[in-house]
């Protein structure tokens, strides 16, 4: 037997040695299992906090929606029923859509107002080295502190009669400017939406700025040599390059504006008020939960939270296929 046949086999003495073939590695064995537990140690906390606090909730409000109740008691199996009494049952059939119409309109205003203005400033930060770490830091402050807190902060701040806001403007002999802002039903919305787009606003502006940070100086050069202006550089080249950015902070911000129950909340109460113009989704399952005098309120607050949960789900994973598709083009 010669040198090069031996090295083919292995085996320990006395015993027949199985033959490797050349260029395979011999299996990790026992060697690959500390490791494995060690990652199943690491991730089995999280895993059970997600699954005892999100899949379960989940899975209990599906279960919940397809029985009656009787207060807490389960009454019979009701099948789609409970579906059906949101799109038909008044007052719920007209509360459904006019919530939904409210969660679309903060939506868009956010898109506009927050993530518009967000870009606005990451781009100026980018472009500047004064103090970029100190306004950076401003910025992203209020979205440290709890909605319900900025609510609260924000209704006596604008309170008509001894808020800070009005104060300003009389105090400068702008007395037309001194409204009702939370009283007006045809204010209530914006004033939400531009209380939400403060606290929020340095979220898509730290995103942006990664972005911006990652797009190669080059890009710009060549477009300033081609004698493109600032405003074409920024919106044939930057923009585009963006796309990324702008997908993850519009599927952000989808799931957040039509999950936003807490700042409305403190600013207007569980009603949505005046007269329903703040009404969202989350504040008509909170009502339908906790302050339905209807027994089956288990029911039908179950029936809401699990379309609100599909309409969120499926709406973020089209535009997350939708914003994925744009980027294939860029490269």
């Amino acid at each position: 037997m010669t040198a090069g046949s031996r090295g083919a086999f292995v085996g320990r003495p006395g015993k027949p040695g199985r033959s490797r073939r050349p260029g395979h590695p011999a299996r990790p064995g026992r060697l690959g299992t500390p490791r494995r537990r060690l990652l199943l140690a690491l991730l089995l906390p999280g895993l059970t906090l997600y699954t005892l606090f999100i899949v379960y909730p989940l899975v209990s409000a599906l279960q919940y929606s397809l029985f009656r109740w009787s207060g807490t008691r389960q009454s019979g199996f009701a099948g789609l029923a409970n579906f059906g009494d949101l799109f038909t049952r008044y007052p719920l059939s007209e509360q459904v859509w006019r919530a939904l119409e409210h969660n679309v309109l903060f939506f868009v205003g956010t898109m506009l107002v927050q993530n518009t203005a967000g870009l606005t400033f990451a781009v100026l930060l980018h472009r500047s080295r004064r103090g970029k770490r100190f306004l950076q830091t401003v910025f992203t402050l209020p979205h440290m502190v709890s909605p319900i807190v900025v609510g609260y902060l924000w209704s006596a701040m604008l309170n008509p009669q001894f808020g800070v806001v009005n104060a300003t403007f009389r105090a400068v002999g702008l007395d037309a400017l001194a409204q009702p802002w939370r009283g007006d039903p045809n204010l209530a919305l914006p004033v939400a939406i531009c209380v939400n787009a403060w606290q929020w606003i340095g979220f898509p502006m730290l995103l942006f700025g990664a972005a911006l940070a990652g797009i190669p100086e080059e890009y710009h050069e060549a477009a300033r040599c081609d004698g493109a202006s600032a405003w074409h550089t920024f919106r044939r080249v930057t923009l585009p390059l963006l796309t990324p950015a702008i997908g993850i902070v519009s599927v952000l911000t989808f799931v957040g504006n039509f999950n936003v129950l807490d700042l409305i909340y403190s600013l207007e109460g569980s009603q949505g008020n005046p007269a329903g113009a703040t009404d969202v989704l989350g504040l008509l399952f909170y009502r339908t939960a906790y302050q339905n005098p209807d027994a089956n309120a288990i029911g039908q607050s179950s029936a809401l939270a699990v379309c609100m949960f599909v309409l969120i789900f499926g709406t973020a994973l089209a535009a997350s296929r939708v914003f994925r598709r744009m980027e294939d083009r860029l490269k």
